[in-house]
């Protein structure tokens, strides 16, 4: 099992509202207590929050069906449900939230930062907070509905100032070592780095963060080998050092071709991601320049990157000679980088309360004499509605001819006996009877509804 993912979907289902409860007070000498059934508890919601103690996408890939906690049930005696506890994701930060078709949700950048993807269901309402004037003892409530459940692809894009790119095994992850604390496997061979290494330099007053990316040779864009999984991590670095070896005894190469097909890499990755990578600013090292061979190339080199606008500087990670150049000569990009970003404007959080729902609905004929009836605040009704009790499908008839259903029907062209869906999936089919008329809330005592004969 590897210990770095970077990229993982996950199936999140938010908690289920608990349901209201139908309850009557009953006490010595008080007959007509009247209803006290409490309301359900709102269901969990599911948060993506920034933490700095993770690093890669691994525990979900190992479990990628996370759920909240459901909301439980009111009970009598006017209590309600407890609320479903959130269920809060720790995920690294520089991590994109997209739909399972490539679109952007979010980007999560600071550590701190979270948003809900997934929002728990309101809890259903009990009897005593439906009771009203007209309709004093209600013998039923309402359920509590369903939380949002979606599927969702995490992407993690390292979050560093300087990227290293370069051929396997041309120095980089000695270069990250000697250049910082971390200590990433080194060995001679093609995809030693399996995984972005992380170090922090530091250069006079400038601090910033290099990254190791791995596994760039000819192809990399177009999958080939590893480097179309890392070549993401160089989205964010505002720097791009290529590092090229000049001791390599592999016949074809050399630094100039080294560098040349890295490039070519890299635009194509634009070409296909519209991130122009060829722009950023780019420094290229000569590394193992204590090879006396590999110094000699260096001095042919150097002239020929000078010409194409590349700043060049020559390096041996292995005896750090001229590492404090470099390092200095990055801190310079870095810094001017920075300097050149509008100052971000603080954020400030405006909080609402969720909305219910539009009363907007639409009346469309699917068939003859058959019609589909498509709003939010009609398909949420239908979903709290207990159909097994009578007096509750009375109160769902009022509420939808209040709405205007039964005129829209009407207009539409329904015919008695129509058959009417309410909502997209799982509808609920019902005849429609336009003779019904609203009662305003007085259906008489309980089960004596003439519309439920």
């Amino acid at each position: 099992m590897p210990d770095f993912v970077d990229e993982v979907v996950l199936h999140l289902t938010a908690g289920d509202g608990g349901n209201g409860c139908a309850s009557v007070h009953r006490e010595k000498f008080k007959p007509l207590g009247g209803p006290d059934g409490g309301n359900g508890g709102r269901g969990g919601d599911v948060v993506l929050e920034v933490d700095s103690r993770v690093r890669t996408l691994l525990d979900y890939q190992r479990r990628p069906h996370r759920a909240a906690d459901k909301g439980q049930q009111g009970q009598g005696h006017n209590r309600d449900g407890a609320q479903g506890t959130d269920l809060v994701l720790g995920v690294p930060d520089g991590t994109v939230v997209t739909s399972p078709d490539g679109e952007q949700i979010a980007d999560l950048v600071g550590v701190g930062t979270r948003i809900v993807i997934a929002q728990g269901g309101s809890g259903g309402l009990g009897n005593a907070a439906l009771a009203s004037p007209k309709r004093k003892a209600p013998g039923f409530a309402l359920k509590g509905e369903p939380g949002d459940a979606l599927d969702v692809r995490l992407e993690l894009k390292t979050i560093a100032d300087v990227g290293l790119v370069g051929f396997p095994s041309a120095g980089k992850s000695s270069l990250i070592a000697a250049l910082s604390a971390a200590r990433p496997k080194i060995a001679d061979y093609p995809f030693t780095t399996l995984v972005p290494n992380l170090g922090v330099v530091e250069a006079g007053d400038v601090q910033f963060v290099v990254a190791d990316v791995p596994g760039l040779i000819p192809g990399a864009s177009s999958g080939k080998g590893l480097g179309l999984s890392f070549l993401r991590h160089v989205e964010r670095c505002s720097t791009l050092v290529h590092v090229l070896d000049c001791a390599t005894l592999e016949p074809g190469r050399d630094p100039i071709t080294d560098f040349e097909v890295i490039e070519e890499e890299l635009r194509a990755y634009g070409e296909a991601t519209g991130v122009d990578l060829t722009e950023r600013p780019r420094i290229a090292v000569l590394n193992k320049v204590d090879v006396p061979e590999a110094r000699e190339l260096a001095d042919m080199v150097e002239p020929m990157l000078e010409e194409r606008g590349v700043r060049t500087l020559r390096i041996s990670a292995a005896s750090h000679e001229g590492l404090r150049a470099l390092s200095f000569a990055m801190a310079e990009v870095v810094a001017a980088d920075r300097a050149s970003r509008p100052e971000a404007e603080p954020t400030r959080v405006v909080l609402r309360p969720r909305e219910l729902g539009s009363s907007a609905f639409e009346v469309k004929e699917v068939g003859q004499n058959t019609f589909r009836v498509v709003g939010e605040k009609p398909t949420r009704w239908v979903r709290q509605t207990d159909f097994s009790n009578d007096e509750a499908v009375g109160y769902l008839s009022d509420r939808l001819n209040r709405l205007g259903i039964e005129d829209a029907l009407t207009k539409a062209g329904a015919l008695p006996g129509a058959e009417v869906h309410i909502g997209d999936d799982d509808a609920v089919v019902f005849d429609w009877d336009p003779t019904i008329a609203d009662t305003g809330g007085a259906i008489g005592p309980r089960g004596t509804d003439r519309r439920l004969g």
